[in-house]
């Protein structure tokens, strides 16, 4: 019943032009060069269902989850882990066929940004605090390449977006 309202009232903080300008600073954290990222306050698990509901609302199919927080945690005492890094994370990948045909057809050598893959973490030093993002694609080669690795990298601004509530 209260589905509705929880998005609203989210207080929702944008790292605006991280990805143009470089690193940026929140608290403990550091964004790093080409990466898109945007904060909210709220539960991992409600910004988790979002970011998924985010793809879905986009026509997509997420390929495959990475349990990026869990696997770290399993492996922590095998290779000499000396703190918790993530209270939750996760990767999400899905492609487009639409726009995965456009990019590879400009240049085939774009099937290394598919699929493409969207993030989302809650750090210990920062509990409520949740990160949702992605890795800015970059667009090179030519105009058509520039401009279709464009609209992949709307999507995926849309898609993090939509997720935290922007």
């Amino acid at each position: 019943m209260f589905e509705s309202f929880r998005k609203p009232f989210r207080i929702a903080i944008a790292f605006v032009g991280l990805a143009a300008c470089g690193t940026g600073a929140v608290s403990a954290q550091t964004i790093p060069e080409g990466v898109t990222a945007y904060q909210v306050s709220a539960a991992f698990d409600d910004v988790r269902f979002d970011l998924e509901n985010a793809i879905v609302n986009h026509g997509l199919v997420i390929d495959y989850v990475s349990h990026i927080g869990d696997m770290l945690d399993r492996t922590s005492q095998d290779v000499g882990g000396q703190k918790q890094i993530f209270v939750k994370a996760q990767a999400m990948l899905f492609c487009s066929a639409n726009l995965s045909r456009k990019v590879m057809e400009a240049d085939a050598a774009n099937i290394a940004y598919c699929p493409y893959s969207v993030f989302v973490y809650e750090t210990p030093d920062q509990p409520g605090t949740v990160t949702v993002g992605y890795r800015h694609l970059g667009e090179t080669g030519s105009e058509e390449s520039k401009a279709a690795i464009g609209e992949v990298n709307a999507l995926l601004d849309a898609i993090a977006k939509e997720a935290a509530g922007q």
